[in-house]
């Protein structure tokens, strides 16, 4: 029997609502009465959600926007706690969501990809390893070692793709970012999530790509208004969540988008 790796037991996470206040002075004369409104309106992300990812299980989530998708790769990463409910993860989380998004923008390239591989729980040992395969992947050349700041969009997320996969994943998160760089660095990433498939790295991946869902997941999660509305085979889940959104499977699309 395969082993849980991500485990959501009853789960619920909120945001709170910042209103406008009208006045500083009105604030405090009336702080009780503000700081219990504040409390009390908030904005609920997921509602009681229940579910388990499975060692080396490629998982879908699916979903319109501001479903609760986003907030769910969050709480398994750590950066988010839940209101109510436990998160259990019980191997080392990669996350490939914005990618670049914690690079420093006066260090070089090649200063990042170390200060991102200690954050992400590894070794100076084991990242210098690692280091000129992740340069080379990233196809930056010679500006790997000029500052951040000098790269465009693409190369950030070119760099930031490449550490995160190039550093042994265990837990694999991706949010909307298949598509890094020209149409042959998209093939080249493709190729390397295919690697992660054949390696047993178990991955969670958020998209609205339903192709992407149906040729690299084992299973799919729809989140409906911000509870769950089916798990399953991919290609019920999809047919399902296509029918409720009103825009007809086109499998001819899904199959030219296979790895």
């Amino acid at each position: 029997m395969r082993e849980p790796v991500i485990t959501f037991y009853n789960v619920s996470k909120s945001y709170p609502l910042y209103r406008h206040i009208r006045g500083i002075k009105n604030f405090v004369f009336n702080m009780p009465k503000h700081l219990k409104t504040m409390q009390q309106e908030q904005y609920e992300a997921l509602r009681d959600i229940t579910f388990e990812v499975y060692e080396g299980e490629n998982f879908g989530v699916i979903g319109n926007n501001g479903a609760g998708k986003s907030t769910t790769l969050g709480l398994i990463a750590g950066v988010l706690k839940p209101n109510r409910g436990r998160v259990i993860v019980r191997r080392r989380v990669s996350p490939l969501l914005a990618l670049g998004a914690g690079f420093h923008q006066e260090l070089s390239g090649r200063d990042n990809i170390m200060l991102n591989g200690v954050l992400m729980g590894l070794t100076r040992r084991e990242i210098r390893e690692k280091e000129e395969e992740i340069i080379e992947f990233s196809e930056l050349g010679e500006f790997i070692n000029h500052p951040i700041r000098m790269y465009s969009t693409g190369m950030v997320a070119r760099l930031g793709f490449s550490v995160v996969a190039h550093l042994d994943p265990e837990i694999l998160l991706i949010d909307e970012v298949l598509g890094v760089g020209d149409i042959r660095f998209q093939k080249k990433c493709l190729d390397k999530m295919k690697t992660f498939q054949d390696s047993g790295v178990t991955m969670v991946l958020v998209t609205h790509s339903v192709a992407s869902v149906m040729n690299l997941c084992d299973r799919v999660m729809w989140i409906d208004n911000h509870e769950i509305k089916m798990i399953g085979d991919p290609t019920e889940v999809v047919t399902y969540y296509s029918e409720a959104v009103g825009v007809p499977l086109d499998l001819s699309a899904v199959n030219k988008a296979k790895l």
